[in-house]
């Protein structure tokens, strides 16, 4: 893969508030990740997203005095011939269509929540047929790239684009993993590099099964502070609810922020609503720091990564994908949580399942270790979810309303078919713009 004048990446969905948080990460990379054009790709709608953060993005580069060529464009092809690596980071239908996600089932209801339950299938109905047709460009156009998927959600759409794309060089990434590393490396009081966490699942659905600091087993006791109400494990975009100590005793494995929706979902139904009534729920608060980020980033006198954007829920995502990358190009083989096929990792999960684990990263991808079985008490919910995300990927790919609302029966959050049915008709004809395979001739008239 190595070239003598360095790499070409493109990003689509490049016109993202989380752009110059990839473009800080490429700059400290730079001495081992040489690239040599960076194209910001994005549609016509994000247009001025886009000029306003490439523009802050050249001057970044100007800044840090790099040879890195920074191209911006509505042409993905253009973008995608011969690159190297590809990222995505893309939002169909923008901030408003997450609105949408997150108010409807609240309307019924039901959790509203962007890349869980219903709004979780809703963004992936929309987000997967569009991954699917940048993969397939990117067979025709750059065969040898990997595909560095961060767009929502992750383990959906990296189980789609394995199953029903040609172009199978595909690695989903996530911050949640990174956060609990770092965050309970903080509240153990030693260095992240110390400390070693075996994790398994997935997306949104990961565990820490195993947590080592120098190589010696301290799960027992990160799972006893983590009962302590005073020490919190959460996001910025997870209400901070304290774990019921003797349930994470018995759980035996730590639970990632997202657990919260399973397990605490009565209370975090409850808060949601107190939000919707008021007006703020989390994509109305996100829609409101980005318009602020934006401001800031029109700034001409700024040229670095603006420290507000850790406000966002999905800060340090984009440092995950630089990781990655660089592991690849310098065949690193360290580990990374990522979201890859299967391949035996868990022998509970289909070989050709997408699943998030912890991999050792080559010069020719991640390989998955070796996990095992799933706990018992861990299993049953992660086999739903992966249920949930199977049947949910082929309704995305076929236009089945049939499989949508199987998918939706199936997941946890929705506690009758009825109310499946409900808010899946209110989120089709909502997002109907977006939607072709629904609404086609050939779709199964369904939606009333």
């Amino acid at each position: 893969m190595e070239m003598k004048k360095g790499l070409k990446i493109a990003t689509i969905g490049g016109g993202s508030s989380y752009t110059p948080e990839l473009i800080e990460g490429f700059i400290k990379r730079y001495d081992e990740l040489p690239i040599r054009e960076l194209w910001l790709v994005d549609i016509e709608a994000g247009k001025e997203k886009l000029e306003i953060v490439g523009t802050l993005a050249k001057r970044m580069v100007e800044k840090a005095g790099l040879p890195m060529e920074v191209h911006l464009t509505l042409d993905r092809r253009q973008a995608l011939q011969d690159a190297d690596f590809v990222t995505t980071q893309m939002r169909v239908g923008l901030l408003d269509a997450r609105i949408k996600d997150e108010r409807i089932p609240l309307e019924l209801g039901l959790i509203g929540q962007e890349t869980n339950g219903a709004g979780g299938l809703s963004k992936a109905l929309r987000t997967i047929p569009i991954l699917l047709e940048i993969a397939e460009e990117m067979e025709e156009l750059c065969p040898d790239a990997w595909l560095i998927n961060f767009t929502n959600p992750a383990g959906m759409v990296t189980e789609a684009l394995l199953r029903y794309s040609k172009h199978k060089k595909v690695i989903g990434v996530c911050n949640v993993p990174f956060n609990m590393h770092m965050s309970i490396s903080s509240m153990l009081g030693v260095d992240m590099k110390r400390v070693h966490i075996d994790f398994a699942g997935l997306n949104h659905m990961v565990f820490g099964m195993h947590v080592f600091v120098d190589n010696q087993e301290v799960t027992d006791k990160v799972l006893e502070m983590l009962g302590n109400p005073e020490i919190q494990l959460t996001m910025k975009n997870i209400a901070p609810l304290a774990w019921n100590r003797r349930f994470l005793k018995s759980l035996g494995v730590v639970p990632c922020p997202y657990h919260r929706y399973y397990y605490k979902t009565k209370t975090i139904l409850e808060e949601e609503l107190e939000a919707f009534k008021s007006g703020k729920t989390r994509a109305e608060i996100v829609k409101k720091l980005e318009e602020g980020l934006f401001d800031l980033y029109k700034d001409e006198t700024l040229d670095i990564k603006p420290p507000q954007l850790e406000q966002r829920g999905g800060a340090y995502y984009s440092d995950a994908a630089c990781n990655v990358i660089s592991s690849i190009y310098n065949d690193k083989k360290d580990i990374q949580v990522l979201n890859v096929q299967n391949k035996g990792s868990l022998t509970d999960i289909d070989y050709d399942s997408a699943v998030e684990v912890s991999c050792i990263v080559t010069k020719n991808g991640p390989i998955p270790m070796a996990m095992g079985k799933l706990p018992v008490q861990v299993h049953g919910l992660i086999q739903q979810i992966k249920s949930f995300e199977r049947i949910g990927a082929e309704a995305a790919v076929t236009g089945s309303y049939d499989k949508a609302l199987l998918a939706l029966t199936i997941n946890p959050l929705i506690p009758s078919d009825d109310l499946a049915e409900m808010v899946l008709q209110k989120l089709l004809k909502a997002h109907e713009e977006y939607l072709p395979r629904f609404f086609s001739e050939s779709a199964v008239p369904n939606i009333k």
